[in-house]
């Protein structure tokens, strides 16, 4: 359970993770390994519970987690089994993650989609409601959990739920799942759930097929152009630190005296409010990877949302929180990763990236304390 010598980060989040015991579901997926990391350099005792990474390679083997941290496999539609991991771990927080959370592989395996995000997820919060421990859940969703109204403006936390595409759909069904155990059994056990809503990410160690910047490193490591889906479209780019600060923080509220008032759906978006197309992040990639080149557009079947924006108004006034790197420092992070990784590859089989993440988190930290934001006082 080794962490980084020199750890200076222990009094973020008020040190709310020092020495805690804490769960993340689908820790060995690309937001859940880095998230654990985090925890683990926090001084927390990290466990996670997850089917085996899903892609080769991936963050969570580059970074070497399963010597660092209490490593469980496991299905989230296994509730049995998800119960005697929690039973064993006993933990105080438990995030979320776990899910199949791509749009297109949605209408390809739909079944598999809500069995998984949905039906884990009831899982999970029965194996919650069982467990004594828990005092606070973020379960962690999506900002396509809305209605798709095509607007330009961002989508607020009241907002009507919907979503078109199956994983969208699904996501939509566990706000309401989420939502329907905290009235009905966490506030009298004591438990504060919340659900958090953040943009599309992107950051070292993604490979997961049909994301933007996985693509296009596929692509430079056959020298071939990459085909970019839908160059006009616009999301809410940023990094993945983003989101997790806003995780952490928000949980870190949710065991406070007055968790309840915090147990409720947050958005987590970029400071970009105008939105970024995709062929601006990925022409600002290949400018910052010197090499690379693209060809726009395919023919597809499925329907994706063609403008999506967030509003988090209310984590800014309500959390302190907001995002601190703009998208362009996003993409060169996410870069700057990819890069140190083929460097060590070329010279060695065996990398170990976690040095690396945990570089990344502590710069991200002090650039949030200099804005002054309350979690990295």
């Amino acid at each position: 359970m080794g962490k980084v010598s020199g750890n200076d980060l222990g009094s973020t989040f008020g040190g709310a993770y020092d020495g805690m015991s804490v769960l993340v579901t689908g820790h060995t997926g690309f937001k859940g390994s880095w998230l654990s990391i985090w925890l683990n350099e926090l001084g927390a005792q990290v466990s996670g519970y997850s089917l085996e990474p899903p892609t080769d390679p991936s963050n969570f083997r580059a970074s070497c987690l399963a010597q660092r941290i209490t490593d469980i496999r496991g299905d989230v539609r296994d509730l049995d089994r998800l119960r005697q991991a929690i039973e064993r771990v006993q933990p105080r927080v438990v995030f979320h993650l776990a899910a199949q959370p791509l749009v297109l592989p949605s209408y390809r395996e739909p079944k598999e989609t809500f069995d998984t995000n949905v039906g884990g997820t009831v899982n999970l919060l029965e194996a919650v409601r069982t467990t004594a421990s828990v005092r606070a859940l973020v379960c962690v969703t999506t900002d396509k959990v809305y209605k798709n109204r095509e607007w330009p403006w961002g989508y607020r936390e009241n907002d009507e739920l919907g979503g078109h595409d199956p994983y969208s759909t699904s996501k939509a069904m566990v706000e309401l799942a989420v939502s329907s155990y905290r009235g009905s059994f966490f506030a009298e056990r004591g438990v504060a759930a919340a659900t958090a809503r953040a943009g599309n990410v992107i950051g070292g160690g993604d490979w997961a097929e049909e994301r933007l910047i996985p693509d296009l490193v596929r692509a430079l490591a056959i020298d071939e152009p990459m085909r970019l889906r839908n160059p006009s479209f616009v999301r809410p780019w940023q990094i993945l630190l983003e989101p997790l600060s806003g995780y952490l923080w928000l949980a870190a509220q949710l065991l406070g005296k007055e968790g309840d008032r915090y147990a409720e759906a947050w958005n987590l978006g970029p400071e970009e409010r105008r939105g970024v197309t995709t062929e601006e992040v990925i022409q600002k990639a290949i400018a910052l990877y010197g090499r690379g080149s693209y060809v726009g557009g395919t023919t597809q079947t499925e329907v994706e949302t063609a403008l999506l924006r967030l509003n988090w108004d209310k984590a800014a006034n309500r959390l302190g929180w907001r995002s601190v790197y703009t998208w362009e420092e996003a993409v060169g992070e996410t870069i700057a990763w990819f890069k140190t990784y083929e460097d060590r590859r070329a010279r060695s089989e065996t990398v170990d990236m976690y040095d690396v993440c945990a570089g990344q988190i502590r710069a991200y930290t002090a650039r949030a304390r200099e804005f002054g934001l309350p979690w990295a006082l």
